[in-house]
């Protein structure tokens, strides 16, 4: 009896160290809620569902709308591509406007300086009549750094900063020496033959002749060896401008010309480039009025135009001046680049075209002279010799410029003007046979 009593003790005892433990767990987990989750296990859910409910929802809202929004995106980032274009293409022109505008306000700037420079103070225009243009440029400053060699020569040979120059090589040699025989008669000291070979320069100076031999240059050198009357002629453009940088006047001549008088006593002066012309009366030399008539044009049938005859770039009186030198740098480089070109058709455009769109003109101040006094041969063997009046007058000099026969030609002129043989010019035709 008391052993079955201990065992139900025993179960007894253990029922309730288990129920105290139990106890004992539920109190450590109501605790923890309590600590953790003070307002429940329901709080909890209805507080926690909202926000993932709001979460999965926003999820799959963002999910849904993706594929709009990127579309949306596209076409604004393809406007906003088109708006930013069209103005960088406005930007773009009003850039372009206002660099043109720029340019053309210095090149306003840049003359208006230079005609400061000229005139001094600004003038007020004066009577009705009254007022005149600029017509002479101011000289250059000369530069003797430019060619030291030349510019102890020209410092002999110039009279007033002044001297005629000829371009010759052993080509010309017989035309040379009527050229300077004359030239020595009449009396001019200030001329020099500007050597474009060794033989010319050994010519010249076993003749008494001032001459200059320049420095090697195989550009020119090469072309005066070889080259023909108009190559030749074309070198005087590229060797006139150390003249001129030198500040002195050159009178160009060819050496198919005759000397009659001091070409120095005939000249203005006041005006870049002075020069003969090949026109033959006064309309052809100094410029006229051409009716061009196109029947086809009804009552607008007749264009006036413009015509004169052509300067010879073989006789020409040139200033050293900004203008002169842009002139001969325009032709030089002309005739660098086009090596058919002829060198006189070369100088008239540059000296004749004005400006237009694509191009600048060249603003020199030019004269024609005299046809009578610096007469071509035109003039002289179908006007002058058949013309009882005009046959008395003495020209300054005749250029053979119309002629292939130039050398017995020149012997001719010389008979009839200097040494009075009135029959001397008859065997010649009026042109070239």
């Amino acid at each position: 009896m008391s052993g079955r009593r201990d065992m139900r003790t025993t179960s007894h005892s253990l029922r309730k160290s288990r129920v105290g433990i139990a106890i004992a767990i539920g109190v450590t987990f109501g605790c923890l809620f309590a600590l953790f989750l003070p307002h429940g296990l329901v709080s909890f859910y209805f507080y926690s569902a909202p926000i993932l409910t709001r979460t999965i929802s926003e999820s799959n809202a963002q999910a849904g709308s993706a594929s709009c929004e990127s579309s949306e995106r596209i076409n604004m980032l393809k406007s906003d591509l088109v708006e930013e274009l069209e103005i960088n293409s406005e930007l773009e022109r009003q850039i372009k406007e206002l660099t043109e505008k720029l340019r053309l306000a210095d090149q306003r700037k840049d003359h208006a300086q230079k005609q400061v420079l000229v005139l001094g103070k600004q003038q007020k225009a004066g009577p009705f009549g009254t007022v005149k243009g600029l017509r002479t440029n101011p000289a250059l400053i000369p530069d003797e750094s430019v060619n030291p060699r030349l510019a102890k020569i020209l410092e002999k040979v110039a009279v007033q900063r002044e001297l005629i120059v000829a371009v010759a090589n052993s080509n010309v040699k017989e035309m040379l020496e009527v050229w300077f025989t004359n030239i020595k008669k009449v009396g001019i000291p200030n001329y020099l033959v500007v050597a474009l070979d060794e033989d010319i320069a050994k010519f010249c100076e076993s003749k008494d002749v001032p001459v200059y031999k320049r420095d090697p240059d195989e550009g020119i050198d090469s072309i005066a060896r070889t080259g023909g009357n108009h190559a030749v002629s074309g070198l005087k453009f590229r060797i006139l401008r150390e003249f001129l940088q030198l500040g002195y006047s050159v009178l160009l001549s060819d050496v198919d010309i005759v000397y009659l008088q001091n070409p120095f006593h005939y000249l203005y002066r006041d005006s870049d480039i002075e020069s003969m012309t090949d026109g033959h009366n006064n309309r052809t030399a100094y410029g006229y009025n051409d009716v061009f008539d196109e029947p086809a044009m009804g009552w607008a049938r007749y264009a006036h135009t413009m015509r004169i005859w052509v300067y010879n770039s073989g006789f020409f009186y040139i200033r050293p001046t900004i203008p002169s030198i842009e002139l001969l740098d325009r032709v030089a480089g002309r005739l660098s680049r086009e090596p058919h070109s002829w060198d006189q058709a070369v100088f008239n455009e540059e000296l004749f075209f004005p400006s237009h769109p694509g191009y600048d003109g060249l603003h020199a101040a030019r004269r024609t002279m005299d046809f009578y006094l610096f007469m071509n041969s035109k003039v002289l063997f179908k006007t002058v010799r058949k013309d009882g009046s005009l046959s008395k007058l003495k020209p300054v000099i005749i250029h053979v410029n119309y002629h292939p026969d130039k050398l017995p030609r020149m012997k001719a002129i010389v008979e009839f003007f200097v040494n009075g043989n009135w029959d001397a010019l008859k065997p010649f035709p009026d042109g070239s046979e």
